[in-house]
C-alpha cells in the first residue's frame, strides 16, 4: 500500500525543456519532483510517486488532509 501526502510546490525549474522539475515541500521535507506531465504553478499542491508528480490536488482538500495528519500525530 502506498500513502500519498500532498506537497506544495515552492519553485519550478523549466530550464530543461523536456524535464520540468519543481522543488516541493512535503510538510517540512523538500524534494525535487518531476512535473513534466502535470499542469502546475508555484503554490499548487501535488501528489507524487517515485519522484514524479502524478496529480494536482485541490488546495482546500490538501490543507485539510495535512491538518488531519497533524491531528493523528498528536494522538
Amino acid at each position: 500500500m502506498c500513502l500519498a501526502i500532498p506537497g506544495k510546490i515552492i519553485s519550478i525549474d523549466r530550464s530543461e525543456p523536456e524535464l520540468a522539475m519543481a522543488r516541493v515541500d512535503f510538510s517540512g521535507i523538500t524534494k525535487n519532483i518531476c512535473i513534466q506531465w502535470v499542469d502546475v504553478t508555484e503554490g499548487d499542491y501535488i501528489l507524487a510517486h517515485a519522484g514524479m508528480a502524478i496529480s494536482v490536488v485541490n488546495t482546500r482538500e490538501a490543507e485539510e488532509t495535512l491538518e488531519d495528519l497533524k491531528k493523528l500525530q498528536r494522538l
